[in-house]
């Protein structure tokens, strides 16, 4: 959920600040599989132009033979040792492929094939190391100290890994909580979004449970340890999206459930069709070339390209719509889903409170703009999260706001500052108006609560003057979205999210949501997918945010929402909606659709092709350029079909608005 909040606020002017997050990213050069693949990229396009300039032989054929070597000794290598353990790798015959192609003069051909599958190896390893570097940035959001407090009251600093259950830790104004436990004394609002995906920070007083990892705000807290840090929240989402990642079943593109038992099928039927003429009398150049025809146009060349233009057609086209899909295989899976569970902050909305209701008492001889004025002047030297959204809505009426003097902030309470003369208090309703009786006031509190909004009340001399609505508003497009989603999958999406149980509800029915799980943790919601899963569907988690980053990692699919989306999420997500335009999910559901049904034809028309050459070479006598030429057209026809997803006309437009 979001993290817009956890990213913007700020300690008190001089108070500590917390370390910023170390950032452990593996260089792309760092890995062997990169550098193999831009070696062999680089000598294939100096010698491409030798070649077909008709260059010296031994130039481009130097530089051809080192793009062989570069880009196909590591999958030929690993695919000579899984033929120890009787497997056979479809690398080692696109090798072998490759060097075939070079012994009947397709060089060129046969280099394309090595870049090609050495590109695709590194784009993977990239992947998987991106990856495993926001796993390991996520310790990050733990401090990697505390501040003890021992029997006698002294203070000493210790790593966090030393704390034990049962120590007292200080957290200071600013600074993160150091361990999960629970508060002995102190008072303070606590930012923590990055756990349960709340808005707002939450007040915390003795006896509240807190969080390691979560921004403290302007109070001092107190706090007994209650879990090791091993054992942590933030620990434990770490292993759950490691535990996740190894356990989500193995990526495969449709074509490749199928490539051992035809790549097997293919070696035995090349060298019977090589064996038994030579045994009958056939002369050795006669064999050898019938059996390499063979190869050719029974090679899977085609049926490998059936598949990758359509996908790789959709990325493309989703990419320029905003929505990058991380390989073929992601946008693959995203046809599959049949379940969508959909977080609430951030995602379903902007994931920053805004002003919704100004609602002035009689009385109190205020407007809307005098009432918005008059908080927006006591909150303006705030720090906190409801205070930047007061003063913001004010800023956006053009309201001049008052000097604020004998300002005072108290946490899980609010403020009290001297406004043109008069005391002005801003704040919670339970405890600036404690003990009050049934007036006017408290009906206006309780229907903006029962609508899901945060009131905060205004006294003016201890007097209520007006109440505020503060709400995370919900995004243009997603009733829209919710909408097309069920129409898609033929029901309607799932909420999950860490909010309270009446927000939640709330949001669900602006939306059209019926289904909605409030008050989740990341092991939660994790637990809700799996639960899903094992009933057989295909599920599609869509988040922003750390506590979304298990179940978006267990999900049979993830997208993350880019703008304020933490960065683990955005790795561990299988695509990500770079501008949080939320109407381009089910739009990027059916484009995927859409290329599955293209990959279905394109393995039709590859079928058909390899069938006719096929029975040509083995009834008749097919001429070698003739299968070389019905080979490459059946590529070049299932290419063309493939690109067809490249037209702007090919985005679905599924929801109003959409563009």
């Amino acid at each position: 959920m979001s993290s817009v909040l956890d990213q913007r606020s700020a300690p008190p002017v001089g108070g500590p600040r917390p370390a910023p997050p170390r950032r452990r990213r593996t260089r792309v050069l760092a890995l062997p599989e990169a550098r193999w693949a831009l070696a062999a990229l680089v000598l294939f396009l100096l010698a491409l132009p030798a070649y077909l300039l008709d260059g010296p032989a031994w130039l481009w054929g130097t530089l051809f033979a080192a793009t062989y070597v570069t880009g196909g000794w590591e999958p030929g290598w690993e695919g000579l040792k899984a033929l120890k353990d009787k497997t056979l790798d479809v690398d080692l015959l696109m090798v072998v492929a490759a060097l075939g192609a070079a012994a009947i003069g397709q060089v060129l051909d046969g280099a394309l094939l090595i870049v090609i599958f050495a590109t695709s190896g590194a784009l993977e390893a990239i992947a998987t190391a991106r990856t495993a570097d926001s796993v390991r940035g996520l310790l990050d959001l733990a401090p990697t100290t505390a501040t003890r407090v021992l029997p006698d009251g002294t203070e000493e600093t210790v790593d966090t890994e030393h704390l034990a259950v049962g120590d007292t830790v200080l957290v200071r104004p600013g600074e993160r909580v150091g361990a999960d436990g629970q508060v002995l004394d102190g008072a303070s609002d606590v930012d923590q979004a990055t756990i349960t995906g709340e808005p707002l920070p939450m007040a915390k007083q003795a006896g509240d449970e807190v969080f390691a990892g979560t921004v403290n705000g302007t109070g001092a807290l107190r706090v007994r340890v209650e879990r090791d840090p091993s054992d942590s929240v933030i620990a434990r989402i770490v292993k759950m999206v490691e535990e996740a990642s190894e356990t989500k079943a193995p990526t495969q593109l449709f074509i490749e459930k199928i490539e051992q038992r035809y790549s097997i099928g293919m070696v035995i039927a090349t060298l019977a069709v090589f064996a038994v003429p030579l045994a009958f009398g056939d002369p050795l150049q006669s064999a050898l070339l019938r059996a390499m025809t063979f190869m050719i146009v029974a090679s899977p060349c085609a049926v490998v390209l059936s598949t990758m233009p359509p996908l790789l057609s959709a990325i493309a086209n989703a990419g320029r719509r905003g929505v990058l899909a991380k390989s073929a295989v992601v946008m693959e899976r995203l046809g599959q889903i049949d379940t969508v569970a959909l977080d609430k902050t951030g995602t379903l909305t902007e994931g920053t409170p805004r002003v919704t209701d100004l609602l002035p008492l009689p009385g109190s001889d205020l407007d809307d703009d005098a009432l918005l004025r008059l908080a927006a002047s006591a909150e303006h030297p705030s720090e906190h999260p409801l205070a930047r959204a007061v003063v913001a809505a004010a800023r956006e009426k053009g309201l001049p706001l008052a000097d604020a003097g004998a300002f005072t902030s108290t946490p899980g309470q609010g403020v009290t500052a001297t406004i043109d003369g008069r005391a002005v208090q801003v704040g919670a309703p339970a405890r600036l108006l404690e003990g009050a009786a049934q007036e006017p006031h408290l009906k206006a509190v309780a229907e903006l609560e029962d609508i899901g909004r945060t009131a905060v009340v205004v006294l003016r001399d201890r007097t209520p003057v007006g109440v505020l609505g503060i709400a995370d508003r919900l995004r243009p497009d997603a009733a829209a979205t919710v909408a097309a989603l069920t129409r898609l999958t033929g029901r309607a999406p799932v909420l999950l999210t860490g909010d309270n149980e009446r927000a939640a509800q709330h949001l669900a029915a602006e939306v059209g949501i019926t289904e909605v799980r409030a008050g989740l943790l990341p092991q939660d919601k994790v637990a809700a997918v799996k639960e899903w899963e094992a009933q057989g569907r295909r599920v599609l988690v869509v988040g922003d945010g750390v506590n979304d980053a298990p179940a978006l990692a267990a999900a049979h699919a993830g997208i993350a929402m880019g703008k304020a989306g933490s960065d683990l999420a955005l790795e561990t997500a299988d695509a990500v909606v770079v501008r949080d335009e939320l109407a381009t999910i089910p739009s990027i559901v059916q484009l995927s659709r859409t290329a599955r049904r293209l990959v279905i034809q394109n393995l039709a028309i590859a079928g058909a092709f390899i069938t006719v050459l096929v029975a040509w070479d083995l009834i008749g006598t097919l001429p070698l350029p003739l299968g070389v030429a019905g080979h490459e057209g059946s590529t070049v026809i299932v290419g063309l079909n493939g690109l067809r997803l490249l037209r702007e006309a090919a985005w679905p437009r599924l929801t109003e608005g959409t563009t």
